[in-house]
């Protein structure tokens, strides 16, 4: 029978969504799930729990205190997350980015938080944007200098997910000046921790992706150990190449889940609820959205694994990541909306999965990067002029 689940995968793939989907079954239950998107509330237990299987850990060599595995295990992994709850899906997210950009850091001292970041002990985040500078990073205003044998960083990071849960967030800043044919130079990533009175966090409340824990995050003369550093002084944007790419293939899985979950609640809606004597499923107008439905989410999700083996190889994949993003987070859009229009006001309904979907969709088609943003990625990537 046709289903919305991958299919063609090797086993060992099969393998560890069956881990994963064991593991949520004992820890995020229906009901655990939707209380903690309502209460907007983060699951240490999980989390843990996640760390204690290795999960935390994909990407990393086992030798750094990783758990090997690639970049396609780590999106089976979350898309498997985000059918259950899309906010836990994008914390772990973070812990993806992180493997990939310690591990391309290439310095012990970078790798020493692997460990604990991989075993779920230290929660790490990410500060990037600021209120003024989404997805124009390089104009961003966040300073850091040296003084006295350590770095000293001033400035704000917004849309921050997981920072008030986090002991060290990964913030880029400007160190030097920007060379004005290279204006990427200059920036680099430092570990600053939280636990310090230069550090203040306040939670951001959204209406999708609730326990994803979005803050701001306000550095006043925070500090942080000059060894802090990772990677080359200057040189953060060639650290954060790949796992940017990374990032946005794993924000297509997160897509991947959420439809393949709507579009689950939909047939089984359809063939459950009775109208004028009959299903509701055998009545076109419910049953050809759905079809619309699998058609597209098998075509995101083709692409998606195309992404993940360029990847794997080695290869560039700004584009195709890019594409995998926009293609993924569109279609689960339309996938949600298609389920919530055959499910009607039980869609909306508080003990309905279909209502978080349907809120969280709406946030991948602006995050990590919005979709525009990824539309001049790709025209300029097809050769027409820059629009930006």
């Amino acid at each position: 029978m046709l289903t919305a689940a991958p299919w063609d995968e090797p086993d060992e793939l099969t393998e560890v969504r069956g881990m994963v989907q064991r593991l949520l079954g004992r820890h995020l239950p229906l009901d655990r799930a939707l209380e903690l998107d309502r209460t907007g509330s983060f699951d240490r237990a999980t989390w843990e729990a996640l760390g204690a299987a290795g999960l935390l850990g994909l990407g990393a060599d086992e030798d750094a205190g990783g758990s090997g595995g690639t970049v396609r295990d780590a999106v089976a992994v979350t898309e498997e997350l985000a059918r259950v709850l899309p906010s836990l899906a994008v914390d772990y997210v973070l812990s993806g980015m992180a493997m990939w950009m310690l591990t391309d850091a290439g310095s012990d001292r970078a790798r020493r938080w692997l460990p604990d970041i991989a075993s779920g002990r230290r929660i790490c985040s990410f500060g990037l944007s600021e209120p003024g500078v989404g997805t124009d990073l390089l104009n961003l205003a966040t300073t850091a200098r040296e003084v006295d044998g350590q770095w000293v960083v001033n400035g704000q990071k917004t849309w921050i997910s997981l920072a008030s849960e986090a002991d060290v967030v990964f913030t880029l800043a400007r160190t030097d000046p920007a060379e004005p044919a290279h204006k990427s130079r200059g920036l680099s990533l430092i570990a600053v921790p939280t636990d310090q009175d230069g550090v203040t966090i306040r939670r951001v409340h959204l209406a999708g992706m609730r326990a994803a824990i979005t803050c701001e995050v306000f550095l006043d003369d925070a500090s942080a150990p000059l060894d802090n550093l990772v990677g080359t002084r200057g040189r953060a944007m060639s650290i954060l190449g790949r796992t940017l790419d990374v990032e946005r293939v794993m924000a297509a899985a997160i897509s991947l889940g959420i439809g393949r979950a709507a579009l689950d609640l939909h047939v089984a809606y359809a063939g459950e609820r009775t109208a004028f004597g009959r299903a509701i499923g055998a009545f076109q107008a419910v049953a050809h959205p759905a079809a619309d439905s699998i058609c597209e989410l098998s075509a995101a999700r083709a692409l998606v694994d195309s992404t993940v083996r360029m990847i794997g190889r080695g290869e560039p994949a700004l584009a195709h990541s890019a594409m995998a993003k926009l293609n993924a987070a569109e279609a689960a859009a339309r996938i949600v909306d298609r389920g919530m229009r055959a499910m009607g006001a039980m869609g909306l309904a508080d003990e309905s999965a279909m209502q978080m979907y349907f809120r969280d969709a709406r946030l991948q088609l602006f995050s990590p990067v919005s979709n525009e943003m990824v539309r001049n990625v790709l025209t300029e990537s097809m050769g027409l002029p820059r629009s930006y």
